[in-house]
């Protein structure tokens, strides 16, 4: 049976009092939206796992979700740290998934020591990056490509197209690629998701070869995203890339945001050649480790 929805409630308060207290959010959007269909320590392959420590009054502590995919995410109560309660927890998540992935958010000070005395290496590095809206270069509106047309997601029409799009352009990625119906269906539903924000490219017959999907959260206004950039490698080389992400940091400058950030992969030098030509400098840094 899953976690009760008071569990998940206390999680996410936990993992909330983290954040202020770190500047860093511990868990991805991919472990909160798993919460609800996590279940306590040993469970069926394909469920989310919960590994939860308590007190004796049954306050939460420290909290870790290992995903199906084998992806791991800790955090422990910032009052009660430098107790023991994470290396106890990352023992008894990786006693139970020896293969985890463990993530370390921010990399603050104490996620490389716990992770070397785990026995645990770095094996992925995923870098943010962001901007100022009124910095170097400006923000422009950019010329669509000749012989192709932009529109925004229609949610009945659109889906299916965008999901191929997405797998075809992502099949390398440990996550993105992983994306289902299901998936793109639980995050259209979330508060932040805005059609008009999902930018889509296609060619004079119609096919999809490119989308830029933007992202505002509600509780950050004044900051936006460049949540997922897809283009068709039967497209790439073409400059669709660089056409579609002005056109979306276009769209998030209208809206209003002062500032603008995004994800890459630390290994991926031509993604950070183009985003450091937009303006993008480091942010932050998460890194990924594993046995």
């Amino acid at each position: 049976m899953p976690i009760n929805a008071d569990t998940v409630s206390a999680i996410r308060a936990l993992a909330d009092r983290a954040e202020h207290a770190d500047g860093v959010a511990p868990f991805s959007e991919a472990t909160r939206l798993a919460l609800p269909d996590a279940t306590p320590d040993h469970a069926p392959a394909g469920t989310p796992i919960a590994h939860l420590t308590f007190d004796p009054t049954e306050q939460l502590l420290a909290a870790g979700i290992v995903l199906p995919d084998g992806s791991a995410e800790l955090v422990v109560d910032p009052e009660h740290r430098r107790k023991g309660l994470g290396t106890e927890l990352l023992s008894r998540i990786l006693s139970q998934h020896p293969d985890a992935h463990v993530w370390a958010h921010g990399d603050l000070p104490g996620a490389h020591p716990l992770a070397t005395a785990a026995g645990l290496r770095r094996i992925r590095t995923l870098l943010k990056l962001a901007r100022p809206v009124d910095g170097d270069p400006e923000i422009t509106d950019p010329a669509v490509p000749q012989g192709f047309s932009l529109t925004t997601f229609d949610t009945d029409r659109d889906a299916e197209d965008w999901l191929a799009l997405n797998k075809t352009a992502f099949d390398y990625h440990p996550e993105q690629g992983r994306m289902t119906m299901a998936d793109l269906q639980q995050r259209i539903a979330e508060p932040w998701f805005d059609p008009h924000g999902l930018l889509l490219l296609r060619d004079g017959e119609g096919r999809l070869a490119a989308s830029h999907w933007t992202k505002i959260e509600p509780a950050e206004p004044a900051e936006g995203e460049v949540y997922v950039v897809a283009v068709d490698p039967a497209y790439q080389g073409h400059g669709l890339g660089k056409f579609i992400t002005a056109a979306g940091l276009a769209h998030l400058r209208d809206k209003g945001v002062d500032r603008i950030s995004l994800y890459v992969e630390g290994d991926n030098d031509a993604a950070l050649a183009t985003y450091r030509g937009l303006g993008f400098t480091p942010a932050a840094v998460d890194e990924q480790y594993a046995r």
